[in-house]
């Protein structure tokens, strides 16, 4: 029964990797299309070389059935040993391969990750085979329908314990040298436990326990060696992780500044490698983004009496609303957000209700309609391709009263303007009147910007007064709502409607989002980066 745990416990470690990859690498190169092709395809090729190499030592007349299992004790143990090498490595060149080339970088990156253990371990299926089939008078297939669904099995429970039991409750980091503990382990199994004809039963001892103890002691000084745990320079100022809430959706990070002498410091809401919100130490928001959507908001419902907030982040925008009277009601699928506003931003669930779930499900059902949607709906580098198709909008405008506007975040490449023209053609086709607003940047090449829609015309925007704007911000802020952005005809230029059923915006979309990555993955510290 030994071997055919090992090559179940081996099948799970691979899916567990895969996914851990995934999560591993969205700080540094987005959640995009990008990351999953090139785990795809990486894990294939690996299987497929791991699959052809196992089977040629299967075939070697020179192994005999004890070298056979002699090699299949040592590969889990090899596995291990790569998946330590790969941990010293991808904290220090991820963020280094993502500022060169988002696309490239992102299939090297696979590359160091994946190639060598998933090679190692899926080797194991075909020597496992051979090792069955010298035991076996008669079977029509030498066990290999047996052995790849015990391994395929494996897959699955590896699957549910990585993203139900490992991203839950540890770091990354941390899961991915439990995975390279567990293999050495089984190795270690091999070497200990085999039969008596094993001859170089010393050395997968040997590279069993040089695998586990280079993951446990890197396990145990992970913080030291990565930095994660230290003061961090950036912006000119030391900071440090103050806290981390990791959930289905990604982990968001709390980093706070090392306060001056007076007290004062800033705290960063960070997730999927970006900085979603900031703070100052009076609680009051340090992002432009938050009082452009409040001003723009007022200014086209001055008498707004019911808002809905789909994306909580740090919870500014909603708070904002309800200090002014607003019933302002929020949408948040990600645990981890709303464990963070609560506890580092002052959410007052009793004043700001939070709905905990997808905001696609949420405006399919509307309990009631709004005076301002405020769609601020962000995932890594951009807003989700569901949560910007015609069948959305048109979900979302039934939410709305009749003179009711949505306000939106969303970000531009200001150089490459073909994914915004879909967005904008899109939500004209549901809610046709729009104004489009940008702050003034001269030189910028990606931007905030802000759409307020409405299935009627819209209003003249009134005066707004803010008292609480940050001496800084004034001038562009006020700037930008005297000089809303001509709808002009190249805005729209080879836009194409987005539908749940079909997207041809999409390389153009993820095209932007590549760009907004790579323009600020260079600044990042690597320490931010790493889960």
């Amino acid at each position: 029964m030994l071997l055919p745990a090992i090559i179940f416990i081996c099948g799970g470690a691979i899916l567990a990797l895969e996914l851990l990859a995934s999560r591993i690498m969205t700080p540094y190169f987005g959640v995009s299309l990008y990351i999953w092709t090139g785990i795809l395809s990486i894990t294939l090729v690996a299987l497929a070389v791991g699959y052809w190499t196992g089977g040629k030592l299967a075939n070697s007349r020179k192994l005999s059935a004890a070298n056979l299992l002699e090699l299949y004790g040592l590969m889990p143990a090899l596995a291990s040993i790569f998946i330590v090498v790969a941990c010293l490595i991808y904290p220090f060149t991820f963020a280094a391969l993502a500022a060169w080339s988002v696309v490239g970088g992102s299939f090297i990156a696979c590359l160091i990750f994946l190639l060598a253990p998933l090679v190692a371990t899926s080797a194991m299926n075909p020597l496992l085979v051979a090792i069955k089939r010298g035991n076996a008078d008669k079977q029509g297939d030498s066990g290999a329908g047996l052995v790849f669904f015990v391994s395929t099995i494996g897959s699955v429970a590896g699957v549910l314990i990585t993203a139900f039991v490992l991203i839950p409750n540890m770091s990354n980091f941390d899961a991915v040298l439990l995975v390279a503990v567990v293999l050495a382990l089984l190795a270690l199994a091999v070497g200990l436990w085999a039969p008596k004809t094993l001859k170089r039963r010393a050395a997968i001892i040997v590279t069993a326990a040089a695998g586990l103890l280079a993951a446990l002691l890197l396990w145990w000084q992970a913080d030291a060696y990565t930095g994660r745990a230290g003061t961090i320079a950036y912006q000119d100022s030391q900071w440090r992780v103050e806290a981390s809430f990791r959930s289905y959706f990604g982990t968001v990070k709390i980093i706070k500044q090392v306060p001056d002498a007076n007290g004062n410091f800033r705290r960063l809401y960070f997730q999927d490698g970006l900085t979603q919100n900031a703070v100052d130490s009076n609680g009051r928001s340090s992002t432009f983004y938050t009082y452009a959507l409040e001003a723009l908001a007022l200014a086209y419902r001055p008498q707004a009496r019911e808002a809905l907030v789909l994306g909580l982040g740090a919870g500014v925008v909603p708070a904002k609303f309800a200090g002014r009277g607003i019933r302002a009601e929020t949408v948040e699928i990600d645990s981890a957000s709303l464990q963070a506003a609560r506890r580092f931003f002052n959410l007052d669930e009793k004043k700001t209700p939070v709905h905990q779930t997808d905001a696609r499900t949420f405006v399919q059902r509307c309990p009631r309609v709004y005076d301002v949607i405020v769609v601020d709906l962000f995932h890594g580098d951009g807003t989700p391709d569901y949560l910007i198709t015609r069948d959305f909008f048109r979900d979302l405008k039934h939410c709305l009263k009749p003179n009711g506007v949505a306000v939106f975040n969303t970000f531009a490449d200001l150089q490459d303007t073909a994914g915004y023209a879909h967005l904008l053609v899109t939500l004209r086709s549901e809610l046709p009147h729009l104004a489009l607003y940008r702050p003034i940047n001269p030189g910028a090449t990606h931007s905030n910007s802000f759409i307020v829609a409405g299935a009627q015309a819209l209003a003249a925007p009134q005066r707004v007064t803010l008292d609480h704007v940050p001496r800084h911000y004034e001038g562009p802020l006020w700037d930008m709502l005297a000089a809303p952005l001509p709808l002009i005809a190249p805005l729209f230029e080879g836009g194409h409607i987005i539908t749940d059923a079909r997207n041809r915006g999409a390389l153009d979309l993820a095209r932007t989002h590549r760009g907004y990555r790579q323009s600020v993955i260079g600044f990042t510290p690597p320490q931010f980066l790493l889960n």
